[in-house]
């Protein structure tokens, strides 16, 4: 059986080497170091699941999820958000 794949979104380097490196042996990892580059990856491949950041510049995790939400083809992708914020306000959300 083919690995599942995941993608791992994250701006900061050392955040996808821990999970790339947790992950790489049981799962395909990919990843993107902006939401622009991950929403272009999910149209050019299959992806089972996404590791998300939540505060990236220029497009942040909530707008990726948003943009992924509306289209047919990527709605349907479980989405995992990972972020180190704490703030209650994006706990709700």
């Amino acid at each position: 059986m083919d690995k599942y794949t995941i993608l791992v979104v994250d701006d900061i380097k050392e955040n996808i080497d821990v999970l790339v490196g947790t992950l790489k042996k049981e799962y395909k990892v990919i990843f993107a170091t902006s939401g622009q580059k991950a929403l272009d990856i999910v149209k050019t491949q299959s992806i089972d699941l996404i590791l998300l950041d939540i505060m990236m510049p220029q497009m942040d995790g909530f707008e990726v999820c948003k943009q992924l939400k509306k289209t047919k083809e990527t709605a349907e992708i479980p989405i995992i958000f990972v972020t180190a914020d704490h703030e209650v306000i994006d706990e709700a959300k």
